[in-house]
C-alpha cells in the first residue's frame, strides 16, 4: 500500500494541470547514490493496464508502481512539505534502514 497525504495529492493534481495533460505519476526506485537506492517520480501522460504494475489510484489521479519498486516501497506514504526556502515530495518509507548524509540515497 502507499498513501499521499492531501498536500502531496494537491500538488500532483496541481503539477498535472500546470503540464496541461497527464493521467498520475509514476513512482519507483532506482540505483544511485552511497546509500545504495533512490526515489524517483515521472508524470504519466497515458496508461494502458500492465503486467507488474501496480495503480494504487487516488481519487483525481493514478499512482502507478512497477513490481520491483513495489517491494521497496510497500507502506510508503508521500507528502509535499516545505522548509524555510526548500519545497519538495517527502518520502517516509517503513522500510528504509538509513538515509544517506546528502539525504539523496536509502538502504533497506
Amino acid at each position: 500500500m502507499i498513501t499521499l497525504t492531501e498536500k502531496a495529492c494537491d500538488k500532483v493534481k496541481s503539477q498535472l494541470q500546470k503540464r496541461g495533460k497527464g493521467i498520475g505519476i509514476r513512482l519507483g526506485v532506482r540505483t544511485t547514490g552511497c546509500s545504495g537506492l533512490a526515489y524517483t517520480l515521472e508524470y504519466v501522460d497515458t496508461y494502458d493496464a500492465e503486467v507488474g504494475v501496480t495503480n494504487y489510484a487516488q481519487k483525481d489521479f493514478a499512482v502507478l508502481v512497477d513490481a520491483k519498486s513495489d517491494a521497496y516501497l510497500s507502506g510508503l506514504t508521500m507528502d509535499w512539505v516545505r522548509n524555510g526556502l526548500n519545497e519538495g515530495f517527502d518520502f517516509k518509507n517503513p522500510n528504509e534502514k538509513d538515509r544517506c548524509g546528502c539525504g539523496e540515497s536509502f538502504r533497506i
